[in-house]
């Protein structure tokens, strides 16, 4: 039996992504950790809290909660404690902590994030863009973006997109290929351009991968065929320093998602566009 096995539920009465969020955070501290996450969400009713706590009896392990409903919350916390199962409720340090600066007390409406306002609406708009300005398409409408990423192929454009998009970036990402001059407009565009490089043998074994995905669409010669460009460690080596010079010569600055997951990677990016929307005012709302 592994010891450092445990069952962790995460209980929710909404989507379950701050829990998430947090039990990501977190178990990543522990390198021996073997986790099995038990994700019990939107959870508003007696009904569907009887279903948790059977499936917190079948397989007994730490619950991490955040619970508003107070009734709820209340027969949550009696049924661990007669389970001898410890209980978090995350949220409530913070609510704590705000009620007593704000002088008010919290309302305990479940999935309170969740509203159809300017933000959610500026995030449909998002993503929207990205999917009309993705992989260098429609660059007449770069000038609308937020920021534009610039990369070689498989170099995390696309994904970092779609994540920023989610964060209500407005994101276009255009490629850069040897021999295909740039669009006139990716260089005249008043908008933050950055730049994502990769470390070539990185690189190497993403293509190599991603070839493999495509081998059963494609036949075996032709996948061999572009195996000598696409994945040759000279030529993938001389691709990425070229693109580099690229965006030297643009004064576009460079992240190297080599070693950073999208998240990271899409912090990078916000913090350096938002840099350069402070050094360049009048272009960012020209753009808008």
């Amino acid at each position: 039996m592994d010891e450092h096995r445990i069952s962790l539920h995460l209980v929710s009465d909404a989507t379950g992504e701050t829990l998430n969020s947090i039990a990501r955070a977190t178990v990543a501290q522990f390198e021996h950790a073997n986790v099995v996450y038990h994700r019990w969400n939107l959870i508003r009713t007696r009904l569907h809290l009887h279903r948790v706590l059977e499936g917190i009896e079948a397989d007994p392990g730490p619950v991490l909660s955040s619970m508003m409903d107070r009734r709820l919350r209340q027969e949550l916390d009696g049924a661990c404690a007669h389970m001898q199962i410890q209980i978090v409720n995350v949220l409530d340090p913070v609510l704590t902590l705000l009620q007593d600066n704000l002088g008010e007390k919290a309302v305990g409406r479940p999935g309170g994030q969740y509203v159809l306002d300017d933000e959610y609406y500026r995030r449909i708009e998002a993503m929207h863009y990205v999917l009309a300005h993705d992989d260098g398409q429609a660059t007449a409408g770069l000038k609308q973006a937020d920021v534009v990423l610039v990369g070689v192929s498989r170099a995390s454009k696309t994904p970092t997109s779609f994540y920023l998009a989610n964060r209500g970036v407005k994101a276009a990402n255009v490629p850069l290929v040897p021999g295909v001059p740039l669009p006139s407009e990716l260089v005249e565009v008043p908008r933050p351009v950055i730049g994502l490089t990769i470390d070539p043998r990185t690189l190497i074994e993403i293509r190599r991968n991603r070839l493999k995905l495509i081998a059963p669409n494609t036949g075996l010669r032709e996948m061999d065929e572009r195996e000598n460009t696409y994945v040759d460690p000279d030529l993938v080596r001389n691709e990425v320093l070229w693109a580099r010079r690229i965006c030297l010569s643009h004064g576009w600055p460079v992240v190297d998602v080599s070693h950073r997951s999208i998240e990271e990677t899409a912090a990078a990016v916000i913090e350096l566009a938002a840099h350069w929307t402070a050094r360049h005012p009048d272009a960012a709302a020209a753009g808008q």
